[in-house]
């Protein structure tokens, strides 16, 4: 079967789209970073493409807020090219900046199938700080793509505005439709009950991912593209030391490549 086609979206300020692009092809995707104005005039489609990426970074400085001005860009220009896209048996993924534009799209969660609408937003940070570190992560949808068999996940986060909100009524519905993909934990997989560092930006819920109702469309904050090899962990020469002194092989994989693998196996099993 033909590698499905992945879109990377880039466009001024996102510079995450080189890492994203490569873990797609690590993982068996043909990846191609796509500028947002050559979607605009026309010389890239949406429909050429079976995976659409929006990355991590700073979409226009995120001057009127993360995420806002892409999603404005887009809206104004490929609102509907893109909606269509979503709505088709397709992927798609926002990661930090990008779950930042997906959710100002409303192309997650997308309650009642309501494409398009803003359910959903990223706030500021409950500690106002751009925040830099390591969180572990539990998934809790069974419904979602990207996420089949991955239990817990060791990635890093890097944002200034990835405090999750949704108005108490919508957060029910959203667990009830098994739409809560990740959240935070600490490291012994309890949940982070909101408490700083586990919960790095105060998220209600300790939400760190969601998706929206068909499971194929999916939102987080944490970077899976960080964590594609052992030697990205941020303890890798103590687990190094560990592995050698056990005489274990050195593992190779990073524990964020299972996102990407999932993706590229959707369209080959």
């Amino acid at each position: 079967m033909a590698k499905p086609k992945a879109l990377i979206l880039s466009g001024y300020g996102i510079n995450c789209e080189e890492e994203t692009a490569y873990a797609f092809q690590k993982y068996g995707a043909n990846p191609e970073i796509v500028h947002v104005n050559d979607l605009i005039d026309g010389l890239k489609k949406f429909e050429d493409y079976q995976i659409l990426a929006i990355p991590g970074g700073f979409a226009y400085g995120d001057d009127t807020g993360a995420g806002k001005a892409m999603a404005n860009r887009i809206a104004n220009n490929l609102r509907e090219a893109v909606l269509k896209f979503v709505q088709k048996d397709k992927l798609a993924i926002g990661i930090c900046n990008g779950f930042q534009v997906l959710t100002a799209l409303g192309l997650a969660p997308a309650l009642d199938d309501q494409y398009g609408e803003r359910q959903s937003g990223l706030m500021a940070n409950d500690n106002n700080r751009y925040t830099c570190r390591w969180v572990h992560l539990k998934t809790g949808s069974k419904k979602c793509v990207w996420t089949k068999g991955v239990e817990r996940l060791y990635i890093p986060i890097a944002h200034g505005e990835g405090y999750f909100y949704m108005p108490e009524e919508k957060v029910k519905e959203l667990q009830t439709n098994d739409q809560v993909v990740f959240t935070y934990t600490k490291e012994d997989g309890s949940p982070a009950g909101g408490e700083y560092p586990y919960n790095p930006n105060g998220s209600i819920l300790d939400i760190a991912g969601i998706c929206d109702g068909s499971g194929r469309v999916l939102g987080l904050m944490p970077h899976p593209e960080r964590h594609l090899f052992f030697h990205n962990h941020p303890d890798f020469t103590l687990l190094k030391e560990k592995y050698l002194r056990e005489d274990e092989a050195l593992p190779q994989e990073g524990e964020g490549g299972k996102v990407f693998k999932n993706a590229v196996n959707y369209f080959s099993g």
